[in-house]
């Protein structure tokens, strides 16, 4: 009997690295192992394992974890960063660059990461420009398969991260989205539970290649989850 896929989390603490723990609770067709900064909150009934290492000492963790796939949900706000650009790109693009390097230098296959829908590195937004000069590094990095995801506006209840935009935005949501048909489907709002499911998925299956996975496909992905 084979072993099971050993899947690294990075981004354990946000919104949608909370809801890959609670999914992954009961599992038993693959290891879901957690690399983080900080203390992560573990959900009711988890039982796996979380190595805190300063982001410095990254490179090194990941080659003693040894990862066949990654899903990478990490990301921070301007807000948090005290609205410094440059602190925002370091979490938001770079580090998620330097962590796909490590990741295919210990041999990892395949890589989910969690973007956004509207990423552009041409774009005049700095959020948005930001995940798309992520994006743009990370399919450099030679990894066999990559699938970024880009959701819309995540809803969800974050622990100890208020975003008073982004709480309006949610409120509001249910019936925006009504409104979004057509080519503009993939700026819906979508709970954190439906990409967590989707990226565990898109983690587990095997497709070589670089892909862009929107709201639609998303919902699809999070569907074969549920029949697993």
């Amino acid at each position: 009997m084979s072993e099971p896929l050993r899947v690294l989390l990075l981004g354990a603490t946000g919104l949608v690295g909370q809801s890959i723990l609670a999914q992954a609770v009961g599992r038993t067709d693959f290891r879901l192992l957690a690399l983080s900064r900080r203390e992560v909150p573990m959900p009711k009934g988890a039982r796996m394992e979380v190595l805190l290492a300063p982001t410095e000492s990254w490179d090194q963790a990941i080659q003693t974890i040894a990862p066949d796939r990654v899903i990478c949900a990490l990301g921070t706000t301007i807000r948090k960063m005290d609205g410094d650009e440059a602190k925002f790109a370091a979490v938001d693009r770079d580090l998620v660059v330097t962590a796909a390097k490590a990741c295919k230098a210990a041999g990892a296959s395949g890589l989910v990461v969690i973007s956004s829908v509207g990423a552009d590195r041409y774009s005049k937004n700095l959020y948005l420009r930001t995940k798309g000069e992520m994006e743009f590094e990370v399919a450099k990095c030679g990894m066999r398969q990559v699938d970024f995801l880009r959701p819309g506006l995540l809803r969800g209840k974050r622990q100890d991260d208020p975003r008073g935009l982004e709480a309006l935005g949610k409120m509001v949501a249910p019936l925006a989205d009504l409104f979004m048909t057509g080519e503009r489907r993939k700026y819906r709002s979508i709970k954190a539970e439906q990409v967590a499911r989707a990226a565990l998925q898109f983690a587990l299956i095997s497709a070589p290649g670089k892909f862009v996975h929107h709201h639609d496909e998303i919902l699809r992905q999070e569907g074969r989850w549920h029949r697993r």
